[in-house]
């Protein structure tokens, strides 16, 4: 079976942030806008998927707020496999957590008027305890890997489960690393707001981590480009060396 083709879809400051300050700004916000317009509105121009990926610390920032799921210790054991609680849905909000940390109150998220099931992303080392609290809360799961995550096994049983030729990567930093290290990122598209804010400690485009992966050098080959109405400019690039 063939991957789908994977597109990593960020919104970035001038100096490669990703979060920070400079979303504040007026700037920001309306190119965040025209980043949602590209890749999840009505009339995107990435229109061959169902759904995005997302890191665990990308879901909490924005949807689980660091709460702790509800466990029950001595619920039954759960079937063994995948688990797929809504068939037909429009929209898909995968999140990669491989450990089973983050505590959903819904199995949806809504992103402006993108409203997106929540599929997780997990592990063979997740506990039964989590994945019945998942299949109480009608998320689905997909198993990728025992002790650690395998992201092109991830991607395969997505396009097996949803159907599609298309995936939209948006980040964290480090998770975007771990895709294009690992030969998976086929394209790179990227609204750069005009906006910045000098920050050292926040997250930027590719974050390696010494624990999952290394620095190494990657280079790409410009696709397309153009200034967009609020100011920000959109490049896309191919991956050379995948």
């Amino acid at each position: 079976m063939k991957r789908p083709y994977l597109i990593c879809h960020m919104h970035m400051s001038l100096d490669g942030k990703i979060v920070g300050p400079h979303l504040e700004t007026e700037a920001a916000q309306s190119s965040m806008r025209t980043y949602y317009e590209l890749g999840y509105g009505n009339n995107r121009i990435f229109n061959g998927h169902k759904g995005w990926l997302s890191g665990r610390i990308s879901s909490e920032d924005n949807f689980t707020h660091y709460q702790e799921p509800e466990l029950n210790l001595d619920a039954e054991m759960i079937v063994e496999g995948d688990y797929i609680a809504v068939e037909n849905a429009e929209m898909h909000y995968f999140s990669i957590d491989p450990s089973g940390k983050l505590g959903w109150n819904t199995n949806q998220i809504t992103y402006y008027e993108t409203t997106a099931h929540v599929v997780q992303i997990i592990t063979g080392k997740v506990n039964n305890a989590y994945k019945d609290f998942l299949r109480r809360k009608k998320i689905s799961y997909i198993i990728a890997g025992e002790d650690f995550l395998d992201l092109e096994e991830a991607m395969l049983k997505i396009q097996k489960y949803f159907h599609v030729d298309q995936v939209i990567l948006g980040g964290g930093g480090g998770l975007n690393w771990s895709f294009l290290q690992q030969g998976l990122i086929d394209e790179i598209s990227i609204v750069m707001t005009p906006a910045a804010d000098g920050s050292t400690d926040t997250q930027s485009l590719f974050d390696a981590n010494e624990i999952y992966n290394q620095p190494a050098p990657v280079t790409f080959t410009i696709k397309e480009t153009q200034i967009l109405n609020d100011g920000s400019v959109w490049l896309r690039y191919l991956v050379n060396n995948k």
